[in-house]
């Protein structure tokens, strides 16, 4: 299905393709990819948060909708987008709300967060896959089933997790996030519409850190998006399992 190297991560995805959702899940993917619009992520981006953060690294979960629907943007990754791209409107926010809350972050111009992923944020969309300028247009087909079965896993992670959940839609679908271990920050999303009701003041990176760095954790560098590394580019599309084939995401 995907080029995986984290046996939880494989396990849990390989189950999921033997569900009778997922496989209409997969083919409603295909018939769209074969439609008159491209459907975003490329489809070898499509586990991409699965590939950058193993299960195990997890520390933090930042839980997006879906993808970005414009040309270029979605790289497989809640809220990030290629370094060469325009920051959309949210990731300018979210920008905003760290120079606010972490001491020294200067708004980066490039959005391409992998820098966090690798680190352990996993950036984590209930939808993976969306049709060119139609927002939410793959919603209800079975993603939300299936994020939800790796919420539940999170929330039997080993280790305690922090859940950054930005409006309504992240808020509720993390309501599986039952473990009193973990640490749940809620605030209204980034978006335009909504940001100027207390997301710039959230403070919920620098409480990321302090509850990290409390179990014994190493804190996320939310300033390494200053330090975009030169390899930071989209994956290779012709890199994909078999399984992924098969599927035809």
């Amino acid at each position: 299905m995907a080029d995986l190297t984290c046996p939880v991560w494989q396990s849990l995805l390989a189950d999921e393709a033997e569900q009778a959702y997922f496989q209409t899940l997969s083919e409603k993917v295909d018939q769209a990819r074969r439609g008159p619009l491209p459907v975003y992520p490329p489809s070898a981006e499509v586990f991409r948060a699965f590939q950058l953060t193993p299960y195990a690294k997890v520390k933090v979960v930042i839980l997006g909708q879906d993808p970005y629907h414009q040309p270029g943007q979605a790289q497989g990754l809640s809220f990030s987008v290629p370094a060469d791209v325009r920051l959309p409107p949210s990731l300018r926010n979210i920008y905003k709300a760290l120079a606010l809350d972490i001491e020294g972050f200067e708004a980066p111009l490039q959005g391409d967060l992998s820098s966090w992923a690798e680190q352990g944020v996993l950036l984590l969309n209930t939808v993976l896959t969306v049709t060119e300028g139609q927002p939410h247009a793959h919603a209800k087909w079975g993603w939300e089933q299936f994020t939800g079965q790796v919420l539940r896993c999170l929330n039997e992670h080993p280790q305690p997790l922090v859940f950054l959940l930005w409006g309504k839609h992240a808020q509720t679908a993390a309501a599986v996030i039952t473990d009193s271990r973990h640490l749940k920050l809620s605030s209204v999303h980034p978006s335009p519409l909504s940001a100027h009701r207390g997301f710039f003041q959230c403070g919920h990176f620098s409480q990321s850190n302090q509850f990290l760095l409390q179990q014994g954790r190493d804190a996320v560098d939310w300033c390494s998006v200053m330090r975009p590394s030169p390899d930071q580019q989209p994956a290779d599309p012709g890199q994909k399992q078999s399984r992924q084939q098969k599927l035809a995401w």
